[in-house]
């Protein structure tokens, strides 16, 4: 069983052939995948995903649209998670690399939609991307239920931080570039309980597909991969990393994604 605990699969890049993608996933041996949403304008699009597909999915205000976010969008989201009662709450977090993102702004409704999480007692589906320790921080200040720190490639002090405040660390399409040397020793090494499989596609997509626009399909060559770094075989990781996303992600347990052509 494969677990995709990252995908965004409502995105415009896969409108086109969205039916396509997800029955190449499924041949390709996906059994679940998570979607989470980024602003108020994919809320629905998101919702739908778990209609049409049976997705699991999250509800939250993602910080590279932190320009877009309004006040009130932080009661829409409370509303939308008491009316849906979604998996999580995500993407959330902060972001440290995008230039002119506003900081202050970007903490402030991080820490509002950890609050939110609280309230609901939901797991989050974290962005850290050159924000580890401001996020960690929060979660400290902010305790929710845990969750997945989504393409971990901070340092082994930090892994081990979001570990023991209940977090699995998402691994994808960056561990298959050989030049990722820190992502790859994480992934070679961190305990087998800590990790869970991820594409974010349509982005960061693997080696393979340099370039190109990623899709969930590649997940099982994405487990190959770990597995080989790991020693393990992949039916093993399969199982571990599955067993992983569900003890985060309870909704797993009970839905799998269909097809409807």
């Amino acid at each position: 069983m494969l677990v995709d605990t990252h995908c965004h699969l409502d995105a415009p890049e896969f409108d086109g052939d969205r039916e396509q993608v997800v029955a190449r996933a499924q041949a390709a041996g996906v059994t679940a995948v998570v979607v989470p949403a980024v602003a108020r304008f994919n809320f629905e699009s998101t919702l739908d995903m778990a209609r049409r597909h049976g997705c699991v999915v999250a509800f939250g205000l993602h910080p590279i649209y932190i320009d877009q976010h309004q006040e009130h969008d932080l009661a829409l989201l409370r509303d939308w998670v008491a009316a849906h009662r979604p998996s999580a709450i995500g993407e959330i977090g902060l972001d440290g690399f995008v230039p002119g993102l506003d900081m202050a702004r970007q903490t402030h409704f991080f820490v509002e939609q950890l609050k939110i999480a609280r309230d609901f007692d939901l797991p989050v589906l974290l962005h850290i991307r050159k924000s580890q320790d401001l996020v960690l921080k929060h979660l400290r200040r902010i305790g929710v239920r845990g969750g997945i720190a989504h393409a971990f490639n901070g340092s082994w002090q930090q892994a081990e931080m979001f570990m023991q405040l209940g977090f699995k660390l998402g691994f994808g399409g960056a561990m298959t570039f050989e030049r990722a040397l820190r992502i790859r020793d994480l992934a070679a090494h961190l305990p087998e309980t800590a990790i869970v499989l991820e594409t974010d596609a349509p982005d960061i997509s693997p080696a393979w597909a340099y370039q190109q626009r990623n899709e969930p399909a590649h997940l099982p060559r994405i487990a190959d991969e770990l597995a080989r770094l790991r020693g393990v075989s992949v039916a093993d990781l399969a199982r571990q990393t599955c067993r992983n996303a569900c003890s985060v992600l309870p909704a797993l347990e009970h839905q799998h994604w269909t097809y409807h052509p």
